[in-house]
């Protein structure tokens, strides 16, 4: 990705807080870190930026696909619990949370976040982050991994590493964007105000396989962001009119569409892209769905309090959350 590409994002600027060292909890509660060298870069640069890196002693386990067996990524998530760090970082997604969900001790969890921890992640971590503000109501923070955003080869992504530095900080107190110029027949709200709803969301795919199930939050009047990695524009809409079907959507104040990304068009499509399923979703609902939101499996990401309380508003094309102190 080329860097003029920050320049988008002009709003998505997170300030750079330096605060005070943190203690920075690494486990792996999905798939197996195959990229031992990101994985040591990312440790490297946290502890550059002053960061005191605890490291899982599973967190290089590898069990076909995951990192270690169930039992194993479980004992990992209590530990991280239980480590009285500031920040507990997932290594990276891929998959394996659904399945552990029943056997987690979601009160562990949040009372680490009570005594002021912070969860971080992204991907596959959407399922665990769902069932633990289902199960007990406690906040997450929807932020980078240390291997795909941390550890990448290059220098890491200005506005990612500001607002991660923000979060550490406790300075974090909103993220705001550029939407994409809307056509001119599009039905884009100009001009919007929502106060004190609920955000939630994060990977579209795997917050649908939390519907019916306990895991998933019951959430009226939120507000919903969603991204995606590798799903062509038809699985997006499939997944959803999962949501759709559900009554999941239409209960919500707004939907913020983050970035869908790695998927492949074909001549089969004729035309049907990733902007036809959002005119569709659009004349499906009565809710604003905006778009451009920079989260996702991309570089340039920022950090959202899932389970929070939140503001949005909407002037022209500029969008701003906004939350305040999450405590």
């Amino acid at each position: 990705m080329p860097h003029d590409h920050h320049h988008e994002h002009d709003h998505a600027a997170c300030q750079h807080h330096h605060g005070a060292q943190q203690h920075i909890y690494i486990y792996s509660p999905s798939g197996a870190v195959r990229d031992k060298a990101a994985f040591r870069r990312g440790i490297k640069r946290l502890e550059a930026l002053g960061h005191q890196v605890e490291v899982d002693a599973d967190a290089l386990a590898s069990h076909t696909r995951f990192a270690g067996d169930d039992a194993t990524r479980l004992a990992a998530i209590h530990r991280a619990a239980a480590s009285g760090a500031d920040v507990a970082l997932i290594s990276r997604g891929g998959y394996g949370l659904t399945r552990l969900l029943p056997h987690i001790r979601y009160g562990e969890l949040a009372r680490a976040v009570e005594q002021g921890m912070r969860l971080v992640g992204v991907s596959d971590f959407t399922a665990l982050q769902l069932a633990l503000l289902a199960q007990t109501g406690a906040v997450s923070w929807a932020g980078p991994a240390l291997v795909g955003d941390l550890g990448t080869e290059g220098e890491p992504d200005d506005i990612m590493l500001a607002c991660f530095e923000d979060l550490l900080s406790g300075q974090g107190e909103g993220s705001g964007w550029r939407m994409p110029k809307p056509k001119a027949d599009s039905a884009v709200p100009d001009d919007l105000y929502v106060q004190d709803a609920r955000l939630w969301g994060g990977n579209l795919a795997v917050l649908c396989s939390l519907v019916g199930t306990r895991y998933l939050p019951q959430i009226e009047g939120g507000i919903l962001f969603l991204e995606d990695f590798g799903e062509h524009p038809y699985r997006i809409e499939r997944l959803l009119t999962q949501l759709l079907h559900a009554g999941i959507l239409a209960r919500q104040k707004a939907i913020v569409l983050g970035q869908f990304t790695e998927f492949r068009l074909t001549p089969h499509d004729k035309g049907y892209k990733l902007q036809s399923v959002i005119d569709w979703l659009r004349g499906q609902i009565d809710v604003p769905v905006l778009t451009g939101l920079p989260y996702g499996h991309v570089p340039t990401k920022v950090v959202l309090p899932v389970g929070a309380p939140v503001s949005l508003s909407v002037e022209g094309r500029d969008a701003l959350l906004y939350w305040g102190h999450v405590h």
